[in-house]
């Protein structure tokens, strides 16, 4: 049974740092991407940023490209997102995903598995 748990969601100001953390249990992660995804009020879970557990390939939305950075460490089963120069758009719940692929996935709804989400708010 694959386990996502997201940490390190907080209250923040605009320009603050804050780092998520994402452990990833029950399996071996080889061939998968690994992903972060957020979800505004009223809006719809939109794509952030992904990684190949593998090789360490990465590929970000443009909203975030060169402000936030994601990671993994195999030998602890974790992914991280660096959030740098946060703005008060950035606020959402924020959630770790994963998909056994090929090939990039923006899309949440081709996601297999799916942490429980945690809330970043940032205050201009």
């Amino acid at each position: 049974q694959v386990q996502l748990v997201e940490s390190g969601g907080g209250l923040v100001q605009a320009g603050d740092s804050l780092r998520l953390s994402c452990a990833a249990s029950g399996r071996t992660f080889s061939g998968y991407y690994m992903s972060w995804f957020r979800q505004a009020p009223g809006k719809e879970r939109e794509f952030v940023a992904t990684i190949t557990w593998t090789v360490g390939s990465t590929y970000y939305a443009d909203s975030v490209k060169g402000r936030f950075t994601i990671s993994r460490d195999t030998a602890k089963n974790m992914v991280y997102l660096q959030m740098n120069s946060l703005k008060p758009e950035d606020t959402a719940v924020y959630y770790c995903a994963s998909r056994r692929t090929v090939a990039v996935s923006l899309e949440a709804a081709r996601y297999d598995y799916w942490g429980q989400g945690t809330q970043v708010t940032v205050s201009s």
